[in-house]
Formats: C-alpha cells, structure tokens, sequence
C-alpha cells in the first residue's frame, strides 16, 4: 500500500509539472497580463522599408503591435504563416487627439493582413501560441514602377520562441510536493 501510494503521488507530480509545463502555458493567460508594446514603423518618406527589420516574441505572453506609419503611402503588414501562430485578441484602429492616443475601431477574430494609411496607427493584440521562423512577413502594396514593396526591401523576420522562464518554477514546485507527499508518507509508516 505505501508504495502505491508514493507512486501515485509521484505520478500526480510529473503530470502536473507536464501539464503546466507544456502546450498548457503556451497559450498564456491573457487576464491581468500587462501587454509588451513593440512598435513596427511601416515605411519612412521615401522608403519601402520595415523598422525593425526581425522581430521576436515567446510563447503565452500578451503582445501589443503598434503598426505606425509615418510614410506617404499606405502599407499591408501581411503573413500568413505569423497568423497561423498567433491568438489574436484583438486589432484596434487609432487615432492621436491632442496628443492622446484614441481607439475608433476594434476588430476581433482571425486576421490576416493589416491595412495602415499614411500618418495612421494600428495595434495587434496577440498571444504567440506556436514556435518556429517566419520569413513571409511583407507589404504587397504596388508602387508606380510596377514592383511590391516587398520588391523594394519591405519584408521582415519573425522569431516565435518557447517562453521557458516559468518551467524551473513549475518543476521546483513539483519537487517539493513530491518532497512533502514522501515525508507525510514516511510519517505515516506507509514507508519503511
């Protein structure tokens, strides 16, 4: 019986720490997460271009992408493959008012391409929920010369990684019930 029971225990242990360590946390918890704010500046007066050019995010952590564009044309923050591993929570549609910034719209559901007009603002709300690269991240808008922006330079890297930080944690706490099951056991006499 006393092995039966500290295996059992045991066994409640690991799976915890698999459940809470995995796919469980890659998700994220999006009450109460304060979001990161990374700002994408689309295109400059007179260039097709994408600042920053790499991004990189982790899983389960809330994400606030402000699309801005400050160029004279209007620019697609357009991938596919990005939308394949994200949750969107939402997209918001801004505006600045006397220096305040000011939601006009919200969009919720999947997403796949953001328009963003010159001088105007866009913010992506959304929790990274794979991990992996993506190169497919460009503006498909065409210039006067026939060419994409994307021809022109207008593309940029994604990196999803796997958010780590919360598996010693998780692995600690599964040491110390499993710790604590074996003492109550052993005080119990169930081990000899």
């Amino acid at each position: 019986m006393s092995f039966i029971r500290l295996f059992a225990a045991g066994l409640f242990a690991a799976l915890l720490a698999a459940l809470l360590s995995g796919s469980a946390l890659a998700a994220g918890i999006l009450a109460g997460q304060t979001p990161i704010e990374v700002t994408v500046d689309l295109g400059k007066p007179g260039q097709h271009v994408f600042e920053p050019r790499q991004l990189k995010f982790e899983t389960g952590k809330l994400y606030k992408l402000i699309l801005r564009n400050a160029s004279n044309d209007p620019h697609y923050f357009t991938s596919h493959a990005f939308t394949q591993m994200i949750f969107t929570r939402k997209v918001q549609v801004t505006q600045s008012r006397d220096g305040k910034t000011i939601t006009l719209a919200e969009f919720k559901g999947a997403i796949r391409e953001i328009e963003v007009y010159p001088g105007q603002s866009a913010e992506w709300w959304f929790v990274p929920v794979a991990t992996g690269r993506v190169t497919d991240l460009r503006c498909g808008i065409v210039g006067k010369d026939g060419k994409s922006h994307a021809d022109h330079g207008m593309t940029v890297d994604i990196v999803i990684e796997y958010r780590r930080a919360l598996l010693p944690v998780i692995q600690a706490l599964a040491r110390k019930v499993t710790a604590r099951i074996a003492a109550r056991c052993a005080a119990d006499n169930f081990i000899e």
